[in-house]
């Protein structure tokens, strides 16, 4: 099937490694003209190079903290000078800290809405006049299955998540008029350094190793199993592909039956 990707040039936030890295190389196998972004200097520019490597595609690398809007603007502006504007835009960012909602100070709650909430606003916001100008384009926002059943000791993400779930929809009805499609992908349990880290914690917490953390948490998974990135990668793709061109204001789930919410 022929997604008509090729020569679209996409914009990947949070790509060094997990998700976001998986959704550049989908997108760069497709033909897509990807610049990528994260905060690790060297992290970002091993990701391009190894993608470059497995694509055959350029690739272009720029150490961007989404909490800073300079170094969004930065990103935006390299991306539009090597490549001519944007059409499609991955909406991603690491995760905030882990423990219970009354845990955290004012400082944290204000880092976690930067991290999450205010740098989506930004990128989208930097992309959208580019779109506008190229005829439409396609937004896909990573949350977490927190915005459909919060998750215990992830209070910060389950409350600033469920804010960038009300964002992607508003803008979806607010972009459609443009020829910009909006849609939200709902990772479950995906195989990433991320979620390692936090089966890690919670191993420590319960006093057993992260790997029986796994294996009971595989156990509440309709489909008995952590998901990959690359399956994930999947769904995203298709969502920026003319495939998806009638589907704007979705919600998503790539969770192997996780979420119980009907």
């Amino acid at each position: 099937m022929d997604l008509k990707l090729t020569g679209k040039v996409a914009m990947v936030a949070g790509a060094s490694r997990g998700l976001g890295f998986s959704v550049a190389r989908g997108l760069a196998a497709e033909g897509a003209l990807v610049s990528i972004s994260s905060r690790d200097a060297s992290a970002i520019a091993g990701a391009g190079e190894r993608i470059a490597g497995e694509t055959g595609r350029p690739i272009l690398s720029t150490p961007v903290d989404v909490r800073k809007a300079a170094d969004l603007e930065a990103w935006h502006q390299r991306t539009v000078e090597k490549f001519g504007g944007v059409d499609l835009l991955f909406v991603n960012a690491g995760g905030p800290s882990a423990g219970t909602a009354l845990s955290f100070d004012d400082a944290a709650w204000t880092q976690a809405f930067e991290l999450l909430l205010l740098s989506a606003v930004r990128m989208v916001r930097l992309a959208v006049p580019s779109m506008r100008a190229r005829g439409g384009g396609a937004i896909v926002v990573s949350t977490s299955s927190a915005v459909k059943e919060p998750i215990a000791n992830l209070a910060l993400s389950n409350v600033v998540r469920a804010s960038v779930a009300a964002l992607s929809k508003t803008l979806a009805n607010e972009l459609a008029a443009d020829g910009i499609r909006v849609n939200q992908l709902i990772p479950g349990r995906i195989n990433t350094d991320r979620v390692r880290e936090l089966d890690t914690i919670r191993g420590k917490s319960a006093g057993t190793s992260a790997e029986e953390i796994k294996a009971g948490y595989s156990k509440t998974i309709p489909l008995g199993r952590y998901g990959e990135a690359d399956e994930f990668a999947s769904a995203a793709v298709f969502l920026f592909s003319d495939s998806s061109r009638y589907i704007t204001g979705a919600s998503l789930q790539v969770d192997g039956g996780l979420v119980r919410c009907v």
